[in-house]
């Protein structure tokens, strides 16, 4: 647990609460200027801001239990006001919910992967101003108000909320548009995820995927066949070998989820796209590297001279791309083998950032 404050007056505590993953190593980054923010936006009040990791309910989970789990930690911790950072998609109807705010219980969240994947920091920041505005009482579409007005009554507020005098607002939720938000909140949780780091941390899969690819290069029947090969049929190989190692991960080390309850069926949806996205844009990035490496390596070790000799016509530069294209397939159907080797924990750990012990109850057995 870490801690940042201002000393302008009586003492208000905000407490973040991040799950572990993302929003964990987010939360502190927040932290630091949060207190010099809110102490400029309510005057008369000192502002501490503590951070504290704590997962609170096990996925799937709706607002209503994260807001419960969240109010419990509050009052154990002491705390004046809590935003839950959480790596969890949340929705309302067709919308995804990017804030819900309970002033009721001083207890806001904010779903971290509806930010999107850039500019989370300053998207997190600006929605933690508002959401704090939001817990004193002061709801974002209040434009009819002016801004001095506006800001001394919520001043107020948080004097008062400083000395425990309570709330009774009602319940707000932030929301997305339709199509833009739910892109968003997908593309927030694939970047949780980081896909490109995904086959770096499978080493089975990553050795049979260059050990399969210096057996293709140095072998003459792979020249000839790439050599025979158009770019349709090289593009079929090559999507192929791609589906196979991301259904090897998929299917072996069952990364697909079932949902335990139709309360649960959306975000269960919405974890399995985020989980096929992270593993095909992973997979993608080990096709890319694999071919970058066959096309350097070809050209260091295959002389013109040696691939006309196996060919028997001479080569030019559409005789190495061709080579190192069908060598980068085959080396990932290598991948695909070797990814069946690791252990379904290995694998899940490397597609996932978000908390997997506490999901295994939603996974298929």
């Amino acid at each position: 647990m870490t801690s940042a404050s201002v000393p302008t007056g009586p003492e208000a505590v905000l407490g973040l609460i991040a799950a572990p993953g993302a929003p964990a190593q987010l939360a502190p980054v927040l932290a630091r200027d949060l207190p010099a923010a809110l102490s400029a936006r309510l005057p008369g009040t000192a502002w501490r801001v503590e951070v504290h990791e704590d997962g609170l309910v096990r996925p799937p989970a709706g607002d209503a239990e994260i807001v419960d789990a969240a109010r419990e930690r509050l009052l154990r911790q002491g705390l004046d006001l809590a935003v839950v950072l959480t790596d969890l998609p949340l929705r309302v109807g067709p919308r995804a919910v990017v804030a819900h705010v309970s002033p009721l219980h001083h207890v806001a969240l904010l779903s971290v992967p509806a930010l999107g994947a850039v500019t989370v920091a300053r998207r997190a920041h600006d929605a933690l101003l508002r959401l704090v505005d939001g817990l004193l009482g002061e709801p974002e579409d209040a434009v009819a108000r002016t801004a001095s007005s506006r800001t001394s009554r919520l001043a107020r507020r948080a004097r008062r909320l400083a000395v425990d005098e309570d709330s009774t607002l009602p319940t707000l939720r932030l929301t997305g548009l339709v199509l833009i938000g739910d892109l968003r909140l997908l593309s927030g949780m694939v970047r949780a995820n980081q896909p490109w780091r995904l086959i770096a941390r499978l080493s089975r899969a990553l050795s049979a995927a260059v050990a399969a690819g210096v057996l293709a290069l140095v072998t003459s029947d792979v020249w000839r066949l790439a050599d025979a090969l158009g770019p349709l049929r090289l593009t079929l190989v090559g999507l192929a070998s791609v589906a196979a190692i991301a259904a090897s991960l998929v299917i072996g080390a069952q990364l697909w989820e079932r949902a335990r309850s139709p309360r649960a069926r959306q975000q269960v949806v919405l974890f399995n796209l985020a989980t096929l996205a992270t593993v095909l844009i992973g997979v993608g990035a080990l096709y890319l590297a694999l071919l970058l490496l066959a096309l350097l390596a070809a050209g260091l070790l295959l002389t013109p001279a040696l691939l006309a000799q196996g060919l028997r016509h001479p080569v030019d530069i559409g005789v190495y791309l061709r080579l190192a294209w069908l060598t980068a397939s085959l080396a990932t159907v290598g991948g695909a083998l070797g990814a069946g080797l690791e252990s379904d924990d290995a694998v899940r750990a490397a597609a996932y950032t978000r908390r997997t012990n506490e999901t295994t109850e939603a996974l298929p057995h």
